[in-house]
């Protein structure tokens, strides 16, 4: 550990605030610099994936007002970018959102933040590693149609595959992430050029018609799955160089970075292939594709596969973190928390694809199952953007009230008047859109979504109350706190749970 530590420029000095049970232990490996950072960022939301997984229901669901559905959801989301930049300042955390509810809400709401926060990511898990093995057997067998076991058996070697990087530690993660990020990086330019050569050969006439409000609201929710993934730049806190200097900035690279990819494939796709051909289309980019360079489908098989295997095992590298950080802090089982010798939270890798293997499994092989299954799964965008929602809450309370920097010390306001108003906008726009969700969401997913949503946010008020005597006082990492007697006189609401 002391070789590590020399090789660490920032300070680092762990503090145990009162309520805290257990001595630090080994810490995660620092390594992460800005240049990884950012490809980690954009390659977590996956941008080449996002458009081959959604882009069909999208088209589907509102045409043309595909476009505006998403700008309309960008504009919460880039914020929250900018929300989590000055958070990550402050707080420095593996454990990221689920941490700053409890430095600055409470210790309640965090942990009701903490059942969601596992709910949105577990949640995607699942439907990133089944296509992938079916993009898989479509690159090597493209004439043939997968049977069962094959697809279980590509889905399973990707699970498996993706936790080969996560357990060699940060370093090789970031490495393998740019290899793959760099295919699909080429790959957009390249059809980005070739689509706009096309443009005048291929050209559909543009025909928005009348705004499909329920569309719309409904590709506004699922446009959750694809603006997110940025993020995981603040989950990597804890192993960057500079934790409180890094963290943030390649999440706001990450989200403008996937819109910029968005602005560039959906317009061109939507342009140069029949509305009629997209719609409901299981990769839509496939048949794209199939027009722009007829009877060559691998060409856009790699860059979607590289960006469907990278996105599984950085969202997988979220969770993992954060139930690291849930763990170490007595949450959920402090095995959680248990490092290798790579200081890599291994236990959380095995048990979170583990698990998605046991789902993969489940879902392809019980067909009794698999139409529940598919329900809960397409809820992922739902608890995603109720994360989010929870996190510019927790946004607005930090810059209008303060937060807790100790148990027995007042509030600190921290004021950004213009970060103010976008949180609070923020908050609004997904809020709404999380109502809606529930009038519309069972057009667009099935019958029994609103139930199964009910019934999920309901076990997160009971694993709140179950877990109340488990959580301890927030595990400070990197000391950055003022003297006490620095800090204004503010008065202190009563303490939460």
């Amino acid at each position: 550990m002391a070789a590590v530590h020399r090789a660490q420029p920032e300070t680092d000095c762990v503090r145990r605030e009162p309520g805290l049970t257990a001595e630090p232990g080994p810490r995660l490996a620092r390594h992460f610099r800005l240049r990884d950072l950012v490809p980690l960022s954009v390659s977590s939301v996956g941008p080449m994936f996002s458009v081959a997984a959604t882009g069909g229901v999208m088209a589907a669901q509102a045409g043309w007002w595909t476009l505006p559905a998403i700008a309309i959801l960008a504009v919460p989301f880039v914020t929250s970018s900018f929300v989590f930049r000055l958070l990550n300042r402050h707080f420095p955390h593996a454990g990221a959102s689920y941490h700053w509810s409890a430095r600055v809400v409470g210790r309640g709401i965090s942990r009701y933040q903490a059942w969601i926060l596992i709910l949105a990511y577990f949640l995607s898990i699942p439907p990133i590693a089944i296509p992938a093995g079916s993009y898989t057997f479509q690159l090597l067998f493209p004439h043939a149609q997968p049977s069962t076991p094959l697809s279980l058996g590509f889905s399973v070697f990707w699970l498996c595959f993706a936790a080969l990087p996560l357990l060699l530690g940060a370093r090789p993660t970031a490495r393998i992430t740019q290899v793959f990020f760099a295919v699909e990086l080429v790959s957009l330019a390249g059809f980005a050029v070739l689509g706009v050569i096309r443009l005048p050969h291929l050209e559909v006439p543009v025909h928005f018609g009348a705004p499909p409000i329920g569309g719309i609201l409904i590709v506004a929710v699922i446009a959750a799955t694809i603006l997110d993934g940025w993020e995981i730049d603040s989950y990597a806190a804890e192993e960057s160089v500079r934790p409180r200097a890094d963290p943030g900035i390649g999440g706001i690279v990450g989200a403008i970075g996937a819109l910029v990819f968005y602005a560039i494939l959906y317009p061109l796709m939507l342009a140069e292939t029949p509305m009629h051909s997209l719609a409901g289309s299981v990769d839509p980019l496939a048949v794209w594709t199939q027009r722009l360079v007829p009877g060559a489908p691998w060409l856009m098989l790699v860059p979607v596969l590289a960006s469907t295997a990278g996105g599984l095992w950085l969202t997988s590298y979220i969770l993992t973190r954060s139930l690291y950080a849930m763990g170490r802090e007595n949450l959920l089982s402090r095995r959680l928390a248990t490092l290798n010798h790579r200081h890599v939270p291994s236990t959380a890798v095995v048990m979170v694809l583990g698990s998605a293997m046991v789902v993969v499994m489940l879902q392809l092989l019980v067909t009794s199952l698999t139409s529940f299954f598919s329900l809960v799964l397409g809820a992922a965008g739902f608890f995603l953007l109720a994360e989010f929602f929870l996190d510019s809450v927790t946004a607005i309370v930090f810059l209008t009230v303060g937060h807790r920097r100790l148990p027995d010390v007042a509030l600190q306001p921290h004021a950004h008047r213009v970060l103010t108003i976008a949180a609070v906008a923020s908050s609004v726009m997904m809020g709404g859109l999380l109502v809606a969700f529930f009038a519309y969401g069972p057009h667009a997913i099935g019958h029994g979504i609103d139930q199964i949503l009910a019934v999920l946010l309901g076990m997160g008020v009971l694993f709140a109350w179950r877990t109340r005597h488990r959580s301890v006082t927030p595990y400070v990492v990197f000391d950055d706190d003022p003297p006490a007697s620095t800090l204004a006189g503010v008065a202190r609401p009563d303490r939460m749970s």
